[in-house]
C-alpha cells in the first residue's frame, strides 16, 4: 500500500508540470494556430467557420501565412513582416549579448562573494522587479529626453554645447531592453556559477595557467549552461518586446511585437496576426527543440 502511494505521488507530481503546459501553453497556441487559418467573419460571430458542414468542406486559409513571406505585388521574401521579424532577431540578439556582457561579471562576483554578503547582492539584482514595469520603462524615458537628466548632467560638466538626441535611437531602445532583460541573465548565471568547484582553478593555477587563461580554459566552458540558459531567458522575451520599442524606439524600428498589435487592434486582422504570432513562436521552438535534442544524444553518447 505505501508503494501504491509513493507511486501515485510520484506520478501527482509528474503530472503537473505537463497539466501546466497544456492549459497555460499548448492550448492557447492550438487557439491560435486556429485562428491563423480561418477569416475574419461579417456578423456576429467574429471567425468563418473552419469546417463548412453543407458542402463539407474545410476552408483553410492559407493566405494568413503567404502573405507573411509574398508582398502584394508577388514579390517574395520582401514584406512588412520579414523586416520587423528581422530587425526583431538583431535587437533580441543584441540585447542578449549586451546582457551576457554586463550581467556575467555581476554574476561571477556575486558568485564569489562572501556568504553572508550574497542575499544583499541578490536583493539588488531582484529589486528593480518590486517597481512596475512601466514605469521604469517611463523612468528611462525622462532620463534620456532632450531635457532629460542625463542630457543636463553633460550640459554642466560642459561636456556637450547642446541636448544629444538619444530618445527614440538604437540606443535608448537597447539601454531600455538590456535594463529590463539584465536580471534574467545574472539569475541563471550566479546559480551556474556559485556551484562551481574552484579547486578546478587552483589546479589549472598550478599546471601554470594565468588567471586570464584559467578562466577562458575552466570558468567559461564550465558555467556554458547558465550562459545558454540566461541568454535564451533574454532572448525569448526581447523577441517579441512590444512596450519598449513603442516607448524608446523610433518610428522606424518596428518591431514584430508592434506589427502583431497594429494587425490585431488597428486592422482588426486577427488571423493574420494569429499567423505572425505562430510564426514566431516556431521559429523559437523549432531551434531549441533540435538543439536540446542533440545536447541529449551527446549526453547519452558520453555516458
Amino acid at each position: 500500500m505505501n508503494r501504491f502511494f509513493r507511486l501515485l505521488g510520484r506520478e501527482f507530481v509528474i503530472c503537473l508540470p505537463f497539466t501546466w503546459l497544456a492549459v497555460f501553453f499548448l492550448l492557447p497556441f492550438l487557439i491560435l494556430a486556429y485562428i491563423s487559418f480561418v477569416e475574419m467573419g461579417n456578423d456576429i460571430h467574429p471567425f468563418k467557420p473552419l469546417w463548412d458542414s453543407a458542402s463539407g468542406v474545410l476552408n483553410l486559409k492559407y493566405e494568413n501565412y503567404s502573405s507573411i513571406f509574398r508582398a502584394e505585388d508577388g514579390a517574395l521574401f520582401d514584406t512588412i513582416y520579414l523586416e520587423a521579424y528581422g530587425r526583431s532577431l538583431k535587437y533580441a540578439f543584441a540585447t542578449g549579448l549586451l546582457c551576457l556582457t554586463f550581467g556575467y561579471p555581476f554574476a561571477y562576483f556575486l558568485a564569489r562573494a562572501d556568504a553572508h554578503l550574497r542575499p544583499a547582492l541578490l536583493m539588488m539584482v531582484m529589486l528593480p522587479f518590486w517597481t512596475s514595469f512601466l514605469l521604469r520603462v517611463y523612468a528611462w524615458k525622462g532620463i534620456l529626453a532632450d531635457q532629460g537628466l542625463l542630457n543636463q548632467l553633460l550640459l554642466a560638466l560642459g561636456l556637450i554645447a547642446e541636448p544629444v538626441q538619444m530618445l527614440y535611437t538604437d540606443v535608448s531602445m537597447l539601454v531600455g531592453m538590456t535594463y529590463v532583460y539584465l536580471p534574467f541573465m545574472v539569475l541563471p548565471l550566479y546559480a551556474n556559477l556559485v556551484k562551481l568547484d574552484y579547486g578546478l582553478l587552483e589546479a589549472a593555477y598550478d599546471l601554470g595557467a594565468t588567471p586570464w587563461k584559467a578562466f577562458w580554459l575552466v570558468t567559461v566552458p564550465l558555467s556554458r549552461a547558465g550562459i545558454i540558459a540566461g541568454f535564451m531567458l533574454v532572448f525569448i522575451p526581447a523577441l517579441g518586446e512590444f512596450v519598449i520599442p513603442s516607448l524608446l524606439g523610433g518610428p522606424e524600428n518596428l518591431m514584430i511585437g508592434r506589427v502583431v498589435w497594429d494587425e490585431m487592434f488597428t486592422a482588426n486582422n486577427w488571423p493574420r496576426a494569429s499567423a505572425l504570432a505562430v510564426v514566431m513562436i516556431a521559429a523559437i521552438v523549432v531551434p531549441l527543440a533540435l538543439y536540446y535534442r542533440r545536447h541529449g544524444q551527446q549526453a547519452d553518447g558520453r555516458h
